[in-house]
């Protein structure tokens, strides 16, 4: 009923770049707008120091988190947390006392959207503090906070009183029958989390299943701190890493003198991948990869005790598998329909991945000089793989955070009406100094939401790329807040906790929250020597995120619940999708980086390939294995006794893998997405096929238009969660046969490929 929402990036392989026709771009005439004063002035806010005037440790006197005022100290977080559950509290009260009156029930699904929104308005602000705070004492008093809260949320998920209240509204014809379409979406959420959560249970499975939501709620924090957790170090042996002939690992590694047998190695460093893609000795590198991809028996424990957890609470709600419990309300519907999909998604990449294996095979082959081809291996494709860098398709500038961000103003610009402008900081308004806080301003409606970016790598920063909601868009106006208490005074106590401005928005009736998110990066820090250079990826992962961040501007609905990203979670990443082939696929929009008064062109390497480069297809069809192997976690097998998360893994590698299962491994403990994404890890990839879609039907031949941005906007932005997905994609692609998201529509978008192979691809395939 009431949740919080990360969005992390998952990995992506690289992919084709220019896949418009030659046909397709002669018959578009592309006007490009000029920079405004804002764009201009993103660049040096990004790339130039700012002074460290503004930025203060948290003492008395300064504005608070987020210009809280009650978030100057870690203590604060509990007092917040308190004064939530008091609002939270009085609002259940109020839901609770509306059968008695027409007026309250037609009130209540505002009310449930209030409630959700008090509660996650301190939960998705800890969720932030827990990732991004370098203070150890704000991480304990969020991590506090968000405990408290969770708990709270489980218990009102199985509130029974609370669903008959609703269950009432929803069964009078002349409220039901008057609720706006996003209401009724609101309001039948929350009726589909109360069925999950088992509120048909009696009493006490209904406890039971609040303390395993509890459980699952632990042990998903420790396997995700597992996961990111540094591998030990393994000893190497010296006289192969001094074959390398590589200088820049031999310094890093500064070997000891030639009487010392070994050298520690740590996994997943930067000496480390040097290693794998640069050391001939087979068996070093084969010693590596094993380390690196290997688990203690005490990880293991944790990620099966997870999954099998959860396939009690399945169990418990009469679902045969927590697939069937996740996957109720998303745009698959069903476990099985996503089986369907992955295993033609399988059958399509499975060729081109082989054929990467066959090439890489080739190349040791001859590396080696043998006269038969020899079997490939994990730890082969770095070494025999080299890194392929290509010239980007149009000249561009040295690509630094701020000129990104001025380039992605003005795509925003061009597609939406909407720029990006520099905001000031107050004393105490965000966690480090590195911070820059953006205002996103419509040319029709003004001010419509910030955006604070935290971009660069630091000690005990979590590694990543994500988009965090910290405060979702709702309209205010008509909360009717004296409402929440029998004698209609508010009451003193109640005035504690956040606090959220109101603003107008022009062309809107009433007042709104705005909304308010944080892009947290992990890009290498700049030197003093100037702004950091961003190599090819970290462009991409800025662009996807920004796709989530633009999706929680324009989403601005009057719910919370149905704001912006708050969609399904099969759905969400669509529009962060679709930004990236802006980028891969239009010199046009390339084009936007470059500023009017910069005279010289450099190219960048690790730059958008201009063709497939080398083990992308491997890359691919591995995140497909992953979705399926998400997938056999969170089925019925997870109920049997004998259930073996690493012979799991092993059996779908060996079935639909190009390359060996590598014995002694078991990478699936560093799977960390098996938490936020539980049994819905595919939906990257099946949002992957409907970009692709939406780019080649809408963007492809006028990335630059106007137009097509509106119907973007028009069709699927502007609602958030408050429609049918199924319903936004059919009507920006042109194609009411989806509308009804039966099979039909599942098995034609089934055979839509993800990935460019070069052969061309179709919308209309069947």
């Amino acid at each position: 009923m009431l949740t919080t929402r990360r969005l992390a990036r998952l990995a992506v392989p690289r992919r084709r770049i220019c896949s418009v026709s030659p046909r397709a771009r002669a018959a578009c005439t592309v006007v490009v707008r000029p920079p405004s004063q804002d764009d201009e002035s993103i660049v040096d806010f990004f790339d130039r120091p700012q002074g460290k005037s503004w930025f203060r440790t948290y003492a008395a006197g300064t504005t608070g988190l987020f210009l809280q005022p009650s978030l100057t100290h870690p203590s604060a977080f509990r007092h917040v947390a308190d004064a939530a559950l008091k609002k939270a509290q009085a609002l259940v009260d109020r839901i609770l006392r509306a059968p008695g009156s027409a007026t309250e029930l037609r009130k209540v699904v505002k009310n449930l959207d209030r409630l959700s929104n008090v509660l996650c308005g301190v939960i998705d602000l800890a969720e932030l503090v827990r990732h991004a705070h370098p203070d150890p004492r704000w991480i304990d008093a969020a991590n506090d906070a968000y405990a408290i809260l969770f708990e709270y949320m489980n218990v009102l998920n199985t509130h029974v009183d609370l669903y008959n209240v609703l269950k009432q509204v929803l069964s009078t014809p002349d409220i039901a029958s008057n609720l706006t379409p996003e209401a009724r979406e609101t309001a039948l959420i929350f009726w589909r989390d109360f069925e999950k959560s088992g509120i048909d249970l009696p009493p006490h499975l209904r406890a039971r299943f609040v303390q395993l939501s509890s459980e699952i709620f632990t042990l998903g924090r420790d396997f995700v701190n597992q996961a990111s957790a540094p591998r030990p170090a393994v000893s190497l042996p010296a006289s192969a890493l001094r074959e390398t002939g590589t200088a820049g690992l031999l310094s890093r590694l500064r070997l000891p003198a030639r009487t010392s047998n070994t050298v520690p190695v740590y996994p997943g460093t930067s000496e480390a991948r040097m290693i794998m893609a640069s050391v001939p000795d087979e068996a070093t590198r084969r010693a590596l990869y094993v380390a690196t991809n290997s688990s203690s028996r005490e990880e293991i424990d944790v990620l099966e005790t997870l999954i099998k957890t959860r396939a009690q609470l399945a169990s418990l709600v009469g679902k045969p598998s927590y697939a069937h419990v996740a996957l109720d309300d998303k745009m698959t519907r069903s476990p099985e329909n996503v089986m369907t999909f992955l295993q033609a998604q399988l059958y399509q990449s499975r060729p081109h991945a082989l054929a990467d294996v066959r090439a890489i095979a080739e190349r040791k082959r001859q590396y080696l000089g043998l006269a038969e081809t020899p079997p490939v291996y994990a730890w082969d494709r770095e070494f025999y793989s080299p890194r392929v860098s290509t010239a980007a398709p149009v000249p561009l500038p040295n690509l630094t955070p701020g000129t990104v961000f001025y380039g992605l103003s003005r795509l925003f610009t061009h597609l939406f009406g909407i720029s990006l402008r520099p905001a000031g900081l107050q004393p105490g308004e965000v966690w480090h100094e590195d911070v820059r806080k953006l205002e996103v301003i419509d040319e029709d409606e003004g001010l419509v939401g910030y955006i604070y970016a935290d971009l660069f790598s630091r000690a005990g920063k979590a590694a990543g790329a994500a988009h965090y909601t910290v405060r979702c868009s709702r309209r205010v106006d008509d909360d009717d807040a004296e409402g929440d208490f029998p004698d209609g005074v508010r009451h003193p106590e109640f005035d504690g906790g956040l606090q959220v401005p109101e603003h107008t928005v022009r062309g809107r009736p009433g007042r709104y929250q705005l909304p308010v998110v944080v892009l947290l990066c992990d890009f290498p820090k700049p030197t003093q020597a100037g702004a950091a250079n961003l190599d090819w990826s970290d462009v991409m992962t800025t662009v996807h995120e920004m796709g989530h961040a633009v999706h929680s501007m324009i989403g601005r609905t009057d719910y919370q619940n149905v704001c912006g990203t708050r969609c399904a979670t099969d759905f969400v990443e669509l529009p962060s999708l679709l930004m990236e082939h802006f980028f891969l696929s239009s010199p046009d929009v390339l084009s936007l980086f470059r500023r009017p008064e910069t005279p010289t062109m450099v190219h960048i390497h690790s730059s958008p390939q201009s063709d497939i480069a080398p083990g992308a297809a491997i890359d691919a069809h591995s995140q497909i294995i992953l979705a399926t192997l998400d997938q056999l976690y969170h089925s019925p097998l997870a109920s049997s006794s004998s259930f073996d998360s690493t012979a799991t893994f092993a059996r779908l590698q060996d079935e639909w893998g190009v390359l060996p299962f590598a014995s002694g491994t078991s990478w699936q403990t560093r799977f960390g997405h098996l938490y936020g994404y539980a049994a819905t890890y595919y939906s990257y990839i099946f949002d992957k096929a409907l970009a692709r879609a939406v780019w080649e039907r809408v963007f492809a031949s006028a990335p630059l238009e106007r137009s097509a941005g509106e119907k973007l906007r028009r069709e699927v932005l502007r609602y958030g969660g408050g429609k049918d997905p199924w319903a936004m994609l059919a009507a920006v692609l042109d194609m009411p046969e989806l509308a009804s998201g039966d099979e039909a529509a599942m098995k034609q978008v089934g055979q839509w490929r993800v990935e460019d192979d070069g052969s061309g691809w179709n919308t209309h395939s069947h």
